[in-house]
């Protein structure tokens, strides 16, 4: 498989010939293209997936369901809030804090949102309350949810995280294939 990082403020013709949409991340698999971030990591999981993060309980769905719809607006809402300028950002914060309340109560009493060790669930949903806790995060770690930081920083600092996080230069027609992974 090859890898093309995106510029998003730069999205190469190339690039929206294959996704219209302009979204992030995308597969073409060859035989399909995949936009959606959670059908993109359950086809890569359904290619190799050793730690068998998708033997999650339908509850695991639910969760991602919930990350994706109520708690993704609120994150829009607040770290885009220039683009929402009729939107109150205190009320869409206490949208998140709703959610992440909820992850909080579950991660008071498992390592894990679903038990003791990641799923699918952890993985999908991590990125989005790390992107809502970088918009302010001395705001964020002042609201008590001692059990969602706990499993966030965890996740930062682990090897698994350094490893995702590799840069590339973005990708231009005719450049030189980066091989994933």
């Amino acid at each position: 498989m090859i890898l093309r990082e995106i510029l998003l403020r730069d999205k190469p013709g190339a690039f929206l010939t294959t996704s219209p949409k302009g979204t992030v991340p995308v597969i073409d698999t060859g035989a399909e293209i995949i936009e959606e971030s959670r059908d993109v990591m359950i086809w890569a999981l359904a290619q190799n997936d050793p730690a068998c993060w998708l033997n999650m309980p339908d509850s695991g769905h639910a969760l991602i369901d919930e990350c994706d719809g109520p708690f993704k607006k609120a994150l829009d809402h607040t770290k885009y809030a220039v683009r929402y300028p009729d939107v109150d950002i205190a009320v869409e914060r206490a949208k998140a804090m709703a959610f992440l309340a909820t992850l909080d109560a579950r991660l008071s009493e498992t390592e894990f949102l679903l038990g003791q060790r990641r799923t699918l669930a952890d993985m999908a949903i991590l990125p989005f309350v790390r992107q809502f806790a970088n918009t302010d995060r001395n705001w964020f770690d002042a609201q008590g949810l001692a059990a969602v930081a706990r499993w966030l920083d965890a996740f930062l600092e682990s090897a698994d995280f350094a490893a995702i996080m590799t840069k590339y230069p973005p990708w231009q027609e005719g450049q030189d294939a980066v091989l994933f992974p």
